[in-house]
């Protein structure tokens, strides 16, 4: 039985990679290993840790790492820690493979633990290019990882110039789009207005139209951030809809959006605008395809949103150069690009869906090669 371990390290983590947990357990050559570390633990980040459980998966380690601050110092330390508590966890549960999910921090210190301690690393999302600091991270796990699942044909091009071992490059499609497929195919959507008794801020008509706000800090960007995500809920205020929004991820400059929203609210401008700081997927995806339109700078908006034909503003340079499809349109950090932006989303409505990043079946593709490898190479060598 081969033993795969995954480490979750934050709620996009989990939604990325939850579709290939859920093809490893069922796989009758595989046993799957859960750790959950960094924000996926933390309450303040919605306790993605419960909802992992609550969707049968078994915890085998629980690691503390993040180190509070949101700073381009605090983040750097969380990697350390990460990589000073990480070995041992691996030496407790001896995997034969170790899964990393694309570019966080976290990302980086699972995969130099597991690369030091001749691990074989098998990564997920390389390939891609995006700002800040994540296009230096991705880039590092590709050269150290061993096996390769790139979710589109331009990352998987990427990958191979990178110097790549070819028979180790499987392009497969994002697991993410797996959950998106299997959620509209069930329950399109399903969202109860309950949803409203958690989080905070007034109750949001979802039979009329609103928008959903997704927006973290840019680290290369630090002391931006508040001034960035003040600009987007004044845009979204000029327009007079309803809005979702959710918290922050935890990089650094995640309190300075905090605060941007914090006083936003004190200031009494929230009025048909609710906060979460977290939302299970299979909400937020019927949200995403009921949605007039995703505002910010998450990669949802790009993958899953290119799938829903979700219309897009990507804000700022987050995104900058990530493969997209034809919902998205970009806008700089200002209220008036903004504003713009979404006034045009709106006015155009849902887009045809695109398979950018998959068609629904990475997850049982990565578990089946993943069972059918023979023995992995440890050491790396350029091929080109």
């Amino acid at each position: 039985m081969k033993k795969i371990c995954t480490v979750i390290g934050s709620r996009a983590n989990y939604s990325s990679i939850k579709s290939a947990m859920r093809a490893i357990q069922a796989h009758p050559n595989l046993k799957l290993q859960v750790v959950c570390a960094a924000s996926a633990i933390l309450d303040r980040y919605g306790s993605v840790v419960n909802l992992i459980e609550e969707d049968g998966f078994p915890i085998d380690e629980r690691l503390h790492m993040l180190i509070e601050g949101e700073t381009p110092s605090t983040m750097a330390k969380s990697t350390g820690v990460g990589l000073i508590e990480l070995p041992s966890v691996f030496e407790r549960l001896q995997p034969d493979i170790v899964i990393t999910v694309g570019d966080r921090f976290e990302t980086m210190a699972t995969t130099l633990a597991a690369a030091y301690m001749n691990i074989p690393v098998a990564h997920t999302m390389g390939g891609e290019v995006t700002g800040t600091i994540d296009e230096s991270i991705r880039h590092a796990v590709t050269k150290f990882a061993h096996i390769h699942f790139p979710a589109s044909r331009d990352a998987e091009e990427r990958i191979h110039k990178l110097g790549e071992r070819t028979e180790m490059v499987f392009r497969v499609g994002c697991p993410r789009i797996d959950l998106v497929a299997d959620i509209l195919e069930k329950k399109p959507h399903g969202v109860d207005n309950a949803l409203f008794e958690t989080g905070v801020g007034g109750d949001i008509d979802l039979s009329k139209p609103f928008v959903i706000i997704s927006q973290h800090p840019v680290t290369t960007e630090y002391g931006m951030a508040e001034q960035q995500i003040t600009a987007t809920l004044q845009a979204v205020r000029n327009i007079g809809i309803q809005s979702i929004i959710l918290w922050p991820n935890p990089d650094a400059g995640s309190e300075d959006i905090a605060r941007g929203m914090r006083k936003w609210r004190e200031q009494g401008l929230a009025d048909n605008m609710h906060f979460f700081k977290n939302l299970p997927i299979a909400t937020y995806i019927r949200l995403m395809s009921k949605t007039a339109c995703l505002v910010g700078n998450s990669s949802s908006g790009l993958r899953d949103g290119a799938y829903i034909g979700t219309p897009v503003v990507n804000i700022g340079t987050r995104q900058q150069a990530r493969e997209r499809a034809h919902n998205v349109v970009d806008a700089d950090n200002t209220v008036e690009s903004i504003e713009a932006g979404i006034r045009k989303q709106i006015s155009n409505g849902h887009y045809q869906s695109a398979d950018t990043y998959g068609t629904g079946n990475a997850g049982v593709q990565i578990a089946n090669i993943l069972a059918s490898l023979g023995p992995v190479e440890i050491q790396k060598q350029i091929t080109y």
